[in-house]
Formats: C-alpha cells, sequence, structure tokens
C-alpha cells in the first residue's frame, strides 16, 4: 500500500492558493476585456498601427497600475483591520485570561467537542500559545500568514498585463486586412479559457461561465467598434 502524503496544502493554505489563483484569473480576464475594448475602439476610428499601439500600451500601464494600486488599497485595509482585531484579543488576553478560556473552550464546543475535551483542549492550546489559538478559533486568523499588501499589488499588476498583451499583440501585429479578425478570435479564445478556468476554480458549471463571458467580452469590442466608427467617420 502506498504511503499517505502529508506535504499537500489543507484547510487554509489550499484555500488561499485558491483564492490568490481565482484573482489571477479574473485579473488577466480584465485586462483582456479592457484593452480589447481600447483598442478594437480604436480600430473602429483608424487604422494607424501607431495610433493602436499607443492607445493599446496606454489602457495596458493605466490598467494594471489602478489594479494594483486598488488591490494594495484593499489588502492593507484588511491586513490593518486583522493586526488590530490581534491587538484587542492580546489585550483581552492579558486583562481577562479566564474569560477567554471560557470563550475558547465554548468555541471548540461549537465545533463538535465534548466540554470536557473542550476545556482540556482549550487549556493545552493556551499553555502553548493563546493569541494563535483565539485568533485561529476565535478570529479565523493565522497570525504568521497576515495578507500582504505588496504581494497582493503585483500579482494585480502582473495579472492584469499578461492578459492585456493579448490584444495588444494582436491588434498590432497582424496584417491591416487581419488586424480586427485576429483580435476578435484570439480575445474570444481567451475569454474561453479564463471563464473555464474561474469556473473550474469556483467549483461552477463552466458552461455558463464561459457564456457569460465571451458574452460580456464580445458585447464590449462591439460597442466600442460602433463608437470607434462613428467618431472615425465624423471625422473626430
Amino acid at each position: 500500500m502506498t504511503e499517505p502524503t502529508h506535504d499537500e496544502p489543507h484547510g487554509g493554505a489550499l484555500g488561499a492558493r485558491l483564492n490568490w489563483l481565482r484573482a489571477a484569473v479574473l485579473g488577466a480576464n480584465d485586462g483582456i476585456v479592457s484593452t480589447a475594448g481600447l483598442v478594437v475602439g480604436v480600430a473602429g476610428a483608424t487604422g494607424s498601427r501607431s495610433a493602436l499601439l499607443t492607445a493599446g500600451l496606454a489602457g495596458l500601464l493605466a490598467g494594471s497600475m489602478s489594479m494594483a494600486a486598488g488591490e494594495y488599497v484593499s489588502v492593507s485595509t484588511q491586513r490593518d483591520s486583522e493586526m488590530a482585531a490581534l491587538a484587542v484579543e492580546k489585550r483581552e488576553l492579558r486583562e481577562q485570561p479566564e474569560a477567554e478560556l471560557r470563550e475558547l473552550t465554548e468555541l471548540l464546543e461549537q465545533r463538535g467537542l465534548s466540554r470536557e475535551v473542550a476545556r482540556e483542549a482549550a487549556e493545552q492550546l493556551t499553555a502553548r500559545d493563546a493569541l494563535r489559538a483565539h485568533a485561529r478559533v476565535e478570529l479565523g486568523i493565522d497570525p504568521d500568514e497576515l495578507t500582504n499588501p505588496w504581494h497582493a499589488a503585483w500579482a494585480s499588476f502582473l495579472a492584469f498585463t499578461v492578459g492585456a498583451l493579448l490584444p495588444l499583440l494582436a491588434i498590432v501585429l497582424p496584417p491591416a486586412d487581419w488586424r480586427l479578425a485576429v483580435t476578435v478570435l484570439s480575445v474570444l479564445a481567451a475569454l474561453t479559457l479564463t471563464g473555464w478556468s474561474s469556473a473550474r476554480l469556483g467549483a461552477a458549471a463552466p458552461k455558463r461561465a464561459v457564456l457569460r463571458n465571451v458574452v460580456g467580452g464580445a458585447l464590449a469590442m462591439a460597442v466600442t467598434y460602433a463608437a470607434g466608427s462613428l467618431l472615425g467617420a465624423a471625422g473626430v
């Protein structure tokens, strides 16, 4: 018989990895859709390769920086909240240890342990590391793995950039007569992949997620192309 291995991720570690993967997929998806809409809209107004490249690069940089800044602010706020909660818990453990021990016992009871076992487990956990025990059981926080805003910002920046590069390259590399078709087909194929990936990571039905993704991306490109064509025809 094969011996079981114990180096695979479990519980929170696995959940955290799946959340990072899901965020990366969604970031790439945003890069694909927003940049595709931008360059297709410009393509409706002009066939200039330099104009398309300038617009695409501007959209890529603006979008990736915006994603990174937004993620940094969001995760910084989350980290501040986690640290504040840990500080409150640390103070309560110092000022009222018996009340905190009873609270930990009750929380363990709610997880299915008997009163006696819960009390014994709470005492052992408190003796080993009271703050870590309360952080994990009461707050759902691992003090050793607080969210890092810089990691989140870089991940969002890279994910958006990777996604945005596809429509940008698709619109500037092919010959003029093929640009629009290559871009649309490439974008729809990429949206099919990101829709399927996000559904699989979220344990949802892939068909509906792919359909939403593809329809949304196609609609965005159609609207921006129509707007660009109208502006181009008006000489704007």
